[in-house]
């Protein structure tokens, strides 16, 4: 819960600077946090609160994508505003070569391995990675990683 008190006091000092942009993005945040809460009975982790940052994170992505494609530079700029500042929450993502070495590191653990054993490295790769890596971008280059054997 130490992340859900970090949002709230973050959202504190956005209204005493009356930063509109961020205050505008955490409460969504928040709001994201407070429906999954009503759906469970437990108390949310911070692994699952972090579940839901990553969505919201994703979600800006998506829609600066298609604002771009759109010919919207106005409102992709609001969205790619508000990643920055939830970007503030998640981990720190690691690079394509940090990446690169993890995958390559589970496929000398694992010995021989084809084609066919991409769903099983996928899933020890994104359970090893979580929130801290792209799923496209493992997904690519464990792509080129397979081609290449």
């Amino acid at each position: 819960m130490a992340l859900l008190a970090g949002i709230d006091s973050a959202i504190k000092e956005a209204l005493k600077k009356k930063d509109d942009d961020t205050l505008r993005t955490l409460r969504m945040l928040k709001s994201d946090i407070m429906y999954e809460k009503g759906k469970v009975t437990t108390e949310l982790s911070d692994d699952a609160v972090l579940d839901i940052i990553h969505r919201a994170a994703k979600k800006r992505k998506e829609a600066i994508e298609e604002y771009q494609k759109a010919g919207r530079t106005d409102l992709a700029e609001r969205e790619r505003t508000e990643l920055d500042i939830i970007e503030k929450y998640l981990p720190k993502q690691l690079d394509e070569g940090e990446i690169d070495t993890i995958i390559n590191a589970k496929i000398a653990d694992l010995g021989e391995v084809t084609k066919r054993d991409f769903g099983k490295l996928m899933g020890l790769l994104m359970n090893e990675l979580k929130g801290r890596a792209d799923g496209n971008v493992v997904k690519q280059l464990l792509n080129q990683k397979l081609e290449r054997l």
